[in-house]
């Protein structure tokens, strides 16, 4: 059986602006009914909302809801749990979305470079 501890570094997360509910429940593999009701118990995740109400993703919501499914799935915090955990370690999420923008731009140069050299 595969390893289900993912952290938010594993996970390739593509780089883009936006990601609609489907895609960021392929990336995340939680199914799009889940997102919507952890939307409504974490204060924190906020997807954009667009006309007829679409929900558009950031990076940070993607790395909030690899986060939270950890602490739910992996680690067997409750919803109340994992709610407090978040919001203790806001400045830990937040250096962690840094993190990982800067190995993914470092992946996307080096992408690039690779590119070039050709």
């Amino acid at each position: 059986m595969e390893n289900q501890n993912h952290s938010s570094s594993s996970i390739n997360i593509p780089n883009k602006r936006y990601f609609t509910i489907g895609e960021a429940s392929k990336i995340c593999d939680v199914k799009a009914h889940v997102l919507r009701y952890w939307e409504s118990e974490f204060n924190d995740l906020e997807p954009i909302k667009r006309k007829g109400n679409r929900r558009y993703y950031q990076q940070k919501d993607i790395i909030l809801v690899l986060q939270i499914k950890d602490l739910l799935q992996n680690r067997g915090f409750t919803i109340d749990g994992a709610r407090n955990m978040i919001t203790k370690n806001q400045v830990k999420t937040e250096f962690s979305t840094n993190n990982h923008s800067i190995d993914q731009i470092r992946q996307d140069l080096e992408s690039i470079l690779s590119i070039l050299k050709k």
